[in-house]
């Protein structure tokens, strides 16, 4: 082994302020996606941010960023050898606060708990990922591609099975709050430990290893990184205590409130005419009836009686008869 080759060794096993500044990165991202997600679901702007492409994809971006990074520091944290005490005494810290995530949403949100989210896909993944911390780079790379490529492969209604949605190889993806499945996921962690082992003998290493941050953005990325766990904990109550005060005084965006009936009104007109523009039309005409009397409340909570539901069907009348 070369007195290069020695050094960086010994660089890969401290920590990387470099490494520190992307996982900050990552989790302010996190952060600006799940207020934006809060603001969404406590119906206090009008965008449903679950319908919206770009957010899909910036969340995607975020978690795929997580795992990379988590499997870049898995190769470089056991460069030297196995540390068996360090890996245990991470997996048990990340793996119960995935258990803690699980019973925390179930009581909170029990139709859409978090049964295999962001910290549940890393503790598996760290346990599946360490018989490749022997292999060459390449192998590691292609394995990342099969995983990759597996549920455009391998999905089938055999394997929607609840025991089984952690594998993310069901035809139907399940109803929960964050769902990062092994398929494709892990492929992102492979990823994460090839370029890990690609990096360490590179002339660069020494340098990006030395990389110590010096201005107060930076110390500031490298506190969230290496505190991204607790953040990532303590985040969401913090975000939606503040927030739902806020709900409490300014109350929720009207459009937003709407959003449930209108899209139930549209589907069941374009059902039976087939003439979305008329449809959208007469029930945003529709919505704007009933505002000004009490059958709104009970819409909104979902106590409409017989004579409300005759209400409506006059409101709704009235308004095809005002349709150009």
């Amino acid at each position: 082994m070369t007195a290069r080759s020695i050094q960086a060794h010994a660089a890969a096993s401290q920590r990387w302020d470099a490494i520190d500044v992307a996982r900050g990165v990552a989790i302010c991202a996190m952060i600006v996606y799940h207020f934006s997600w809060d603001l969404s679901f406590l119906k206090l702007i009008e965008t449903s941010i679950l319908q919206v492409p770009a957010w899909r994809w910036f969340a995607r971006a975020i978690a795929g960023s997580f795992l990379l990074l988590a499997g870049v520091g898995l190769a470089l944290a056991h460069v030297q050898g196995f540390r068996g005490i360090s890996f245990l005494r991470r997996l048990m810290r990340v793996g119960g606060a995935a258990l803690a995530i699980t019973l925390a949403t179930f009581f909170a949100f029990p139709q859409s708990y978090i049964f295999f989210g962001i910290l549940h896909c890393i503790a598996v993944s760290s346990v599946l990922a360490l018989p490749f911390l022997r292999l060459h780079p390449a192998l590691t790379f292609l394995a990342a591609l099969f995983c990759l490529a597996a549920p455009a492969l391998f999905t089938s209604p055999a394997l929607d099975h609840p025991w089984l949605d952690w594998l993310g190889l069901g035809a139907e993806e399940p109803v929960t709050n964050d769902y990062v499945p092994i398929f494709p996921w892990f492929g992102m962690v492979l990823i994460g430990v090839a370029a890990g082992k690609v990096l360490l003998p590179l002339k660069e290493t020494m340098g990006l290893a030395r990389w110590r941050a010096e201005n107060g953005l930076s110390r500031g990325l490298v506190w969230a990184g290496r505190k991204s766990l607790p953040i990532y904990l303590i985040h969401q109550i913090v975000l939606l205590g503040i927030l739902y005060g806020v709900l409490q005084i300014v109350g929720p965006n009207p459009a937003a409130e709407a959003r449930p009936f209108l899209a139930e009104c549209e589907a069941n007109c374009v059902q039976q005419n087939g003439q979305p523009a008329l449809c959208r039309s007469m029930c945003s005409c529709i919505v704007d009836n009933l505002r000004q009397t009490d059958v709104w409340q009970k819409i909104l909570g979902n106590n409409v009686d017989a004579e409300d539901r005759t209400r409506v069907s006059r409101a709704a009348q009235q308004c095809l008869q005002r349709a150009p």
